[in-house]
């Protein structure tokens, strides 16, 4: 290796170490909420000499054993490597190097998927899919009603065999979503192969804006409504308010609300439907590091005035386990089912000016009590294991016994 390649590579990496330092220093704009974080945009880089600069780890030793890496990497590895792929594992590693699973660098394309995500709107067809490695196709898991999927005769259980004319065979479900996402309006291939056709079958599909449904409403026996919430998405508060409405206009006379199996989501929507239920006072609040507080509060105009059960299992998490908690603390509701997940932590998404952000874990959140539930959970007010065999046989034990508590409170 000449000199040239040598002063090459030590600018290169100096000048990643130093935007390294310089990124994650500053936050200045608040630019908006997402799931069970906030986001900020950060600019500027640091003053040359300033303290942070010279105790970062984007110091001239650092900067100089990456050179060395990158170097060896190149001279030995077995194959050809991308100098951009180097280049976003170092700003990956850094935030894995913190152990902690919630903290992540997203590059510009993933930070555009969480988006989307956190929003609960997208581009493409409307239909879930899910892999199936015994098959080595994806599957056509569910297809949401009202959808472009729904109507080009696409069906659950079809296998996507190709997406424009490109096979998919041993293509994990991510790559799948990409080639079959896109702007509105432009149309996708999808060729499936589905049980009973000789054939592959070829349909047409436009992309249209398709929000995720997120919550699901069915007014059950003696007046016992029931509503699932699959997720606390950006579309999920209207969602939610449109179901409970409908509940009260159908004659609701209880309320069976399922948090079972949802991740969490976003605080702000959370707390917005914590609002259509609780009493006045603290819905949650959050403490950082520095000992700082932030409250978040209802004004108790429109609380609940039906008995109420929550479901909630082991794969109740984060924004779940905030309304469930309050649920349980302001002894508005009877909680059945079986111990929540455990996620008291709040993460912080941090725009970086090149597109690309990290997500950090800022800070813990506390019950209106004071309980910080974090890898400990929520123990339910009635206990039920969920029965997969009964399941099977279309009952639902855990929904069985929510009713029964229901009834007994009605």
């Amino acid at each position: 290796m000449n000199e040239n390649e040598k002063d090459d590579n030590r600018s290169f990496w100096r000048g990643l170490a130093v935007g390294l330092a310089s990124s994650c220093a500053i936050l200045l704009v608040v630019f908006g909420s997402v799931k069970i974080y906030q986001t900020y945009r950060v600019y500027g880089r640091l003053a040359s000499g300033s303290s942070a600069e010279t105790e970062s780890v984007a110091n001239e030793k650092t900067t100089e054993k990456l050179g060395v890496l990158e170097n060896t990497i190149k001279q030995y590895f077995w194959q050809d490597v991308d100098e951009s792929t180097l280049e976003e594992g170092v700003y990956k590693g850094l935030l894995e190097s913190l152990d902690d699973p919630y903290s992540v660098y997203y590059t510009h394309d993933e930070l555009v998927q969480l988006q989307q995500q956190t929003e609960g709107i997208y581009y493409g067809i409307g239909a879930y899919i899910s892999q199936d490695n015994e098959m080595g196709y994806v599957r056509v898991s569910k297809i949401i009603k009202n959808t472009p999927a729904e109507a080009s005769g696409l069906q659950q259980d079809d296998y996507i065999y190709k997406v424009d004319g490109e096979d998919m065979q041993g293509k994990d479900s991510s790559y799948v979503v990409s080639k079959i996402k896109g702007e509105a309006g432009t149309k996708v291939t999808i060729t499936v192969v589905r049980e009973g056709a000789t054939d592959p079958i070829d349909i047409e599909v436009e992309r249209q804006k398709i929000e995720s449904p997120t919550v699901e409403y069915q007014m059950l026996d003696n007046d016992m409504a029931y509503i699932q919430i699959t997720e606390f998405d950006l579309v999920t508060t209207e969602q939610f308010e449109q179901a409970y409405k409908q509940a009260q206009a159908d004659g609701m006379k209880g309320l069976i609300l399922d948090l079972r199996s949802n991740p969490g989501g976003n605080l702000s929507t959370v707390c917005d439907i914590a609002r259509m239920i609780l009493p006045k006072g603290l819905i949650v609040y959050t403490e950082d590091k520095y000992g700082k507080r932030e409250e978040y509060t209802c004004d108790g105009a429109n609380q609940i005035k039906v008995p109420l059960v929550v479901l909630t299992n082991g794969y109740s998490a984060s924004a779940s386990e905030i309304l469930a908690g309050a649920v349980k603390d302001y002894g508005i509701g009877t909680l059945v089912g079986t111990t929540t997940y455990g996620k008291g932590i709040v993460q912080k998404v941090i725009n970086l000016s090149d597109g690309s952000a990290v997500k950090l874990t800022v800070s813990n959140y506390f019950t209106p009590n004071g309980n910080n539930i974090h890898k400990i959970g929520i123990d339910p007010d009635v206990e039920v294991e969920f029965d997969a065999e009964q399941y099977k046989n279309g009952v639902d034990n855990q929904l069985e016994k929510a009713k029964e508590v229901l009834a007994g409170l009605m």
